[in-house]
């Protein structure tokens, strides 16, 4: 996957979890829980949502890189570059 599709995946994923959340304006260098209604257990349904598709498994320690989006498809860009779209 490329950057562009891992941000939408996030998005998509994002969405699946917080369906009522507007996802289309989150802004990428600001944490997402900043800029939606997303409490902890929605954040760990989408850790455990990437590790059901795609087979990442995230620790713990590894969780504030993830918190905006941004950092997320940094993060996860590198894990997921050989997965098909």
């Amino acid at each position: 996957m490329t950057a562009d599709e891992v941000r939408a995946t996030i998005l998509e994923v994002i969405h699946e979890i917080v369906p009522d959340e507007d996802v289309s304006d989150i802004k990428g260098d600001v944490r997402i829980r900043d800029q939606i209604e997303m409490d902890s257990m929605d954040f760990l349904d989408i850790i455990m949502e990437l590790r059901k598709r795609y087979g990442i498994i995230v620790p713990e320690d590894d969780y504030m890189k993830l918190s905006t989006l941004d950092g997320s498809v940094d993060y996860l860009a590198p894990l997921l570059k050989d997965v098909p779209k």
